[in-house]
């Protein structure tokens, strides 16, 4: 009932918009116009064939989408995960467009659009993509949940070198809670940093109203509401991890990059030209890179399936032994190493990293050595589209790709816990040859992993630079973006078909089969 309910609700809505979306295109397209201008009409009618198609598809016609649809509301439990994830990214979506206090959005926006072309608005536009904030208006989650991010990634670094931590790890969920409260304390305390670096950058700018120009209750407050609605993000990420399904964190950045698309697409509409003058030019997006960015859009999605779900699966064997007249083991299993195994962790430390030189020279260059060729030429070096930046961009995923593999893999140990449950690899001593060789296959796959990684980065530079596509088209079209979203989802799936699966419903793939994740 609850679904045949659920498929009733979709079915008149998505009906409305695809009536909608077709005859508002078949008016315009009957009306005359000029072939530049069919662009809009003709992707509104494309756009409700889809709609159309897709709704008969997954709800009307007997199909396995269907079929795992009707398993999922029949489960209550699932029902109710589901239904409180979406309703905690709801708030973070109406907290997303919350302001704070005394801060003068028009000035803002007038001021953000005034540096979107610079380092400094390209450096604000990672930030927002990679962390789910809103900065660029300044709003209660303008912070993103970067700090969260970037405390965790400070507290697992230090647990490989700091003795006490290692201790607090080793004790099990009582240790794991404390490092999780020592993450929190150091989220509080960049949270802090960077809302008292924002907030000065708003009193030096004079971008708040005149009667809270340098009040510094204004100040504290606005300092308080950043670090209050990262540290509220925070708590949102950990309910959907205890009580809803999929990862919190991953989630509300995912929830950040999806709201940027439309945008992207309708960018993408409203520049487009398919007339045949249109081949070629540099300033309009004709046909041919329309189909290039298309082609840009599946490489991307299509790799990234297949890198997240890529696997070494190195042959292993268990010793045989006897008990009585009965031989036990014996049996021949498969050890599965990820290939992309840091997963786009080295891609966020890189763009990170890499955003800090572009704004340091462009600062230089403007206000403190206006009349230097010397930082006006590192300015231009570290521009977004210029070879060095990419260079440096692909230099820096490796390095984090190889780094992040060795923090969180580890052979040794690996071949110890191998050697203590009886099993080996053909044609290696368990021990130190097993470690040494496990080394030597995860090296090699992480060199693919990131070359791959590296790919994705700069295909949205390579496009904006070379086809003069703006950056905020390529960078969805393909992109780390994509990727990101691409990954997120796959794990929401296979959270999904585990709850299917362990309440004996068939998969996604139907009957028996699953989707395979990176240790299944």
């Amino acid at each position: 009932m609850v679904f045949r309910t659920f498929r009733l609700v979709v079915g008149v809505i998505l009906g409305a918009v695809a009536l909608w979306m077709l005859g508002d295109g078949l008016t315009t397209l009957l009306s005359g116009a000029k072939t530049a201008d069919l662009v809009e009409p003709i992707l509104k009618i494309v756009g409700a064939l889809v709609i159309a198609g897709i709704y008969y598809w997954s709800l009307w016609a007997e199909s396995a989408i269907r079929t795992n649809l009707e398993n999922i509301f029949s489960i209550p439990e699932l029902i109710g995960k589901i239904a409180f994830t979406l309703a905690l990214l709801c708030i973070y979506r109406i907290g997303y467009h919350v302001p704070l206090p005394g801060l003068n959005q028009a000035e803002i926006s007038k001021f953000m659009s005034g540096q979107a072309t610079g380092t400094f608005g390209q450096a604000l536009e990672y930030f927002g993509m990679f962390t789910g904030g809103n900065l660029q208006q300044s709003t209660l989650f303008g912070l993103g949940i970067m700090p969260y991010i970037s405390a965790s990634i400070i507290l697992q670094l230090l647990v490989t070198v700091w003795p006490a931590l290692q201790k607090l790890q080793k004790e099990g969920p009582a240790g794991q809670r404390k490092i999780q409260e020592y993450t929190r304390y150091g989220t509080v305390f960049l949270c802090l940093v960077q809302a008292i670096f924002w907030m000065k950058l708003m009193n030096s700018q004079n971008l708040l109203y005149a009667k809270y120009q340098g009040d510094v209750l204004t100040f504290v407050t606005g300092v308080i509401g950043l670090t209050a609605g990262t540290m509220f993000l925070m708590w949102l990420g950990e309910q959907i991890d205890a009580y809803g399904i999929g990862n919190g964190i991953s989630l509300i950045i995912m929830a950040g990059i999806v709201d940027r698309l439309p945008w992207a697409i309708r960018g993408l509409a409203q520049n487009a030209d398919l007339s045949l003058g249109g081949l070629g030019s540099t300033t309009a997006i004709g046909l041919d890179k329309i189909v290039f960015l298309i082609a840009s859009f599946l490489f991307v999605v299509a790799g990234s399936i297949l890198i997240t779900q890529g696997q070494r699966r190195i042959p292993i064997q268990q010793a045989k032994h006897t008990r009585g007249r009965r031989v036990y083991g014996g049996q021949r299993q498969y050890l599965p190493l990820r290939v992309n195994h840091g997963g786009v962790m080295p891609i966020i430390f890189a763009s990170s990293l890499m955003i800090f030189p572009g704004v340091l020279f462009g600062y230089l260059s403007r206000s403190v050595f206006p009349n230097s060729d010397f930082f006006r030429i590192l300015n231009s070096a570290f521009s977004r589209e210029s070879y060095t930046y990419i260079v440096c961009y692909v230099g820096l995923i490796y390095f984090f790709a190889y780094f992040w593999t060795t923090v969180q893999f580890r052979p040794k140990e690996m071949a110890e816990q191998l050697r203590d449950y009886g099993t080996f690899i053909p044609g290696l001593r368990p021990g130190k040859r097993t470690a040494e060789y496990l080394e030597r296959v995860m090296e090699r796959i992480t060199y693919c992993g990131a070359g791959f990684l590296s790919v994705i980065a700069v295909i949205p530079m390579v496009v904006s630079a070379w086809l003069g596509i703006p950056f905020n088209i390529s960078a969805f079209l393909g992109g780390t973006g994509l990727l990101i979203m691409v990954s997120v989802t796959l794990d929401l799936v296979q959270r999904i078909e585990a709850n299917l699966v362990m309440r004996n419903y068939g998969g996604f793939l139907g009957g028996s089969t699953r989707i395979k994740g990176a240790y299944a």
